[in-house]
């Protein structure tokens, strides 16, 4: 495997990066602009008139620390949408906005995969992507270490009118989960996973990237067959290679068929059309 691929997430009514540069981002959603830190922004800004309504200013850690500059009033959390499924942004103490809006591309590959499939969201967070495979036919089994972001599925789930749908809301590790799964003989016609790139489980379980990745995707392969149609992985641990995670996706799956790509995912600034990396991913789909 040598060839690399790159995703990118086009801007859409309720979100877009507006511009970048000098090491910071400029983005929309819905109603509120803010600005954050963006080291791989390394050129100029196409606009020197940025008016935010929040600004996060890096603590300084290399953790995510920080807090919010609020220059206007910000609600507590505001309605967005994508397609039907609608859900809550929030300034959020870890610099995001509750979702990832780079992931757009990754769900639609899947939703395109999920009519009538049990699927399986590793470390879920609130739920937007849950959400939307679900609104395309899946039964999802959501999986997250934290109570608070399970709930804030949960009402993400309300919002979107889809309290009722398929969708077993757990709080567990995610590690500890998969291998249960795996013992009772469960299958999956397809799984996500955006794995932290360190973290706790609900009993204090700790999570490492580098050392965590490779056996808890050897359990994911575990619980798909020839009839699978997903495994999407996607990381945000800039110091891992799209290549080795892609490899070692390519190795677990050879079995099952079907193709594995990886690269880089990107967001398109609707400034100038440039594209600004933001992870890295490795997906086993079939056609």
């Amino acid at each position: 495997m040598s060839n690399l691929t790159t995703i990118v997430a086009e801007p859409w009514d309720d979100w877009g990066l507006i511009d970048s540069g000098g090491g910071w981002k400029f983005e929309r959603y819905g109603p509120i602009r803010v600005v954050r830190p963006e080291p791989q922004a390394m050129w100029a800004p196409a606009q020197s008139n940025w008016d935010p309504d929040a600004t996060f200013m890096p603590g300084s850690d290399e953790d995510g620390g920080g807090r919010w500059q609020q220059h206007r009033e910000v609600p507590r959390d505001w309605p967005l949408a994508r397609g039907k499924v609608r859900f809550h942004a929030s300034l959020t103490p870890f610099r995001h906005l509750g979702f990832f809006p780079d992931m757009a591309p990754q769900w639609d590959l899947m939703r395109e995969r999920s009519a009538d499939a049990d699927v399986m969201n590793l470390f879920g967070y609130t739920g937007v992507g849950t959400l939307l495979l679900s609104e395309a036919g899946a039964k999802l089994v959501h999986v997250d270490a934290s109570k608070k972001s399970v709930e804030g599925g949960r009402r993400n789930a309300e919002l979107s009118g889809m309290s009722d749908r398929p969708i077993r809301w757990i709080v567990d590790d995610a590690a500890k989960f998969t291998a249960r799964e795996v013992r009772r003989g469960r299958r999956y016609d397809g799984i996500l996973l955006d794995p932290p790139k360190f973290g706790r489980g609900p009993e204090g379980e700790v999570w490492r990237l580098e050392e965590h990745l490779a056996p808890l995707l050897a359990d994911c392969v575990n619980l798909l067959d020839a009839e699978s149609r997903f495994l999407v992985l996607t990381v945000y641990a800039v110091r891992m290679s799209a290549l080795a995670i892609g490899e070692l996706l390519r190795q677990l799956t050879a079995h099952l068929g079907g193709e594995v790509e990886c690269g880089e995912m990107a967001v398109r600034e609707e400034a100038r059309g440039l594209l600004l990396p933001t992870a890295i991913f490795a997906r086993w789909a079939k056609s």
